[in-house]
């Protein structure tokens, strides 16, 4: 992991750890039992909003909705229709596949082989070059 990605994912990593603990404060009251619950208060899962709004600082870019989602996944069926089999997955797969690209990751067409291959269907070298070059622009919104 290059040292870019590794800085970006502790960023996100740390604030979402301090959304979590801004989010379970609460005023305590004295009567309160003086035994410690060890699992966290169900507030303290980061929302999705809050992941979102970490998302650019590690360079995920927004969720693609109308136009730019069709023309995501009408970017990647033109590579291989089995890409976007599962089209949601398509999705998270080309915004993880971003946070490589923006974050200077290396051997980017070895991850997108990984990243998009499926049970149904190994991505082969050429596709993940093609798959990296369709979301060039796609990745610049982060």
């Amino acid at each position: 992991m290059g040292d870019h990605t590794l800085k970006r994912t502790i960023t996100v990593a740390v604030l979402l750890a301090a959304l979590a603990t801004l989010t379970a404060c609460t005023s305590s009251d004295d009567s309160s039992d003086s035994r410690t619950n060890t699992r966290p208060p169900a507030s303290s899962t980061p929302t999705k909003e809050a992941t979102e709004e970490a998302a650019p600082s590690v360079g995920l870019p927004p969720e693609p909705t109308g136009k730019v989602r069709d023309g995501l996944l009408a970017a990647l069926f033109d590579i291989n229709p089995a890409l976007i089999t599962d089209e949601d997955g398509a999705v998270d797969n080309a915004r993880n596949q971003c946070m490589a690209i923006n974050g200077g990751a290396q051997e980017l067409d070895r991850t997108a082989q990984q990243r998009f291959s499926s049970g149904e269907h190994a991505v082969t070298a050429a596709e993940a070059k093609q798959i990296n070059i369709a979301l060039s622009d796609f990745c610049k919104t982060a």
